[in-house]
């Protein structure tokens, strides 16, 4: 009788119960036919320790939140892993950003989250699979060329208080508006003034580059090529510049490095999106000089309320131009909430402002996407804050193009 050909096992999952990663499973399937084997994680790390384990191409440890109190075991099979040359995937779902990212320094490879957005594991299969020069090339040097003078337009986005989603926005808007046309998308710049506790590294899972606070502390000697050193490109599609490594005062910089600094984005791009500090600094009157539209974002909450009070008292005050704010309210009441929408018409008409954009609530998957560096579109596309800020996208690329074409 002629013998069945056993396919060698080329990867395995290791979890507490696979059954609770179904998308896995499939995936999986898909990928790897029968080539793929399970391991319990006490069994990972009995199985490590013989010499089969060299011939993996890759395990893919799938947690959740009942896998927290489990992290050292976890540790352990991602350094045994390590030792004997197989990468690690990590698949997590309602798993802490600080767990993610204690295995990640421990020496896991690729994170995925869960429920698997489509074909995001054969793309980190692939990944891993690319030649080192491949992945050096994602993170080489903006070539920026002298010469250039676009007089990109810049949107800043303000959170008059803490958690308003400010960064959410920025991040969001940048990806949107660097794809919003397709090939000839617009090309679109993302920096990060929140010089303390800044995100946007984290949201789009960037690294953070001591060439940063180089840049910023000596803009009198910066010119392209330090300029485009000092940022990192998303996806091939989004210029990021991030905030430092290390917190540092926001008095670091002066008036003229941050109008430096603008002054260069804006001539090498189209869009130059700014996330601010909440924290009113001595250069924040040179981003909102420089500003096209200066997004002031605010909640249905009384401290936004005496924020935006405030905010309004102060630019008043210095005669600084108050009509470049644009109140923007976060979370706010759906199209069928009659008494949220009366709320918010008698907070502007209290503040005497107009609130001239209302982002809904996003809910959970917001704050997944931000823990997994990933903007709305690419893993939670249908989401209704993401759909929102698409269109604040579009509209604003139809505006920057007619004024263009009026010019």
């Amino acid at each position: 009788m002629p013998q069945t050909e056993i396919s060698p096992i080329v990867a395995c999952t290791v979890s507490r119960n696979i059954q609770n990663f179904d998308l896995l499973i499939e995936d999986m399937e898909a990928m790897l036919g029968e080539s793929w084997g399970d391991l319990g994680f006490a069994e990972a790390l009995t199985f490590l320790d013989q010499p089969d384990a060299r011939a993996l191409d890759f395990l893919a440890v799938a947690l959740d939140s009942q896998d927290e109190d489990n992290l050292a075991l976890v540790g352990e099979i991602i350094t045994q892993a390590r030792a004997q040359g197989v990468r690690v995937i990590l698949i997590a779902e309602d798993v802490s950003p600080a767990s993610l990212h204690k295995l990640l320094r421990q020496g896991a490879d690729e994170f995925v989250p869960y429920p698997l957005p489509e074909n995001e594991l054969q793309t980190a299969i692939d990944r891993l699979n690319a030649p080192p020069q491949a992945d050096a090339a994602r993170h080489h040097k903006t070539q920026l060329h002298s010469g250039t003078s676009r007089e990109g337009a810049v949107i800043v986005v303000h959170g008059l208080a803490g958690g308003v989603g400010a960064t959410t926005l920025a991040a969001n808007l940048a990806w949107e508006l660097a794809t919003t046309s397709g090939e000839d998308a617009p090309s679109v710049c993302l920096l990060d003034l929140d010089l303390q506790f800044g995100t946007i590294a984290t949201y789009l899972d960037l690294p953070r580059r001591e060439a940063i606070l180089e840049m910023l502390t000596d803009t009198e000697n910066m010119d392209e090529e330090v300029f485009g050193y000092a940022l990192q490109s998303f996806e091939d599609k989004l210029q990021v510049l991030t905030a430092p490594s290390d917190i540092v005062p926001l008095d670091i910089i002066s008036n003229e490095d941050v109008e430096r600094v603008i002054s260069l984005a804006r001539s090498h791009f189209d869009y130059v999106i700014i996330d601010m500090p909440t924290t009113l600094v001595q250069w924040t009157e040179t981003v909102l000089q420089a500003a096209h539209v200066y997004f002031a974002l605010i909640e249905l909450d009384m401290r936004s309320a005496q924020n935006a009070l405030r905010m309004k008292r102060a630019l008043q005050s210095e005669d600084l131009p108050l009509q470049k704010l644009r109140f923007a309210l976060n979370r706010a009441p759906k199209f069928t909430d009659l008494s949220g929408k009366g709320r918010v018409k008698r907070m502007a008409e209290s503040l005497s402002i107009s609130i001239d954009l209302q982002l809904p609530e996003g809910g959970k998957q917001v704050t997944q996407c931000g823990d997994h560096g990933h903007p709305m579109a690419m893993s939670a596309a249908k989401n209704p804050l993401r759909k929102e800020i698409a269109k604040l996208a579009q509209s604003l690329h139809q505006l920057g193009q007619a004024e263009a074409e009026a010019a």
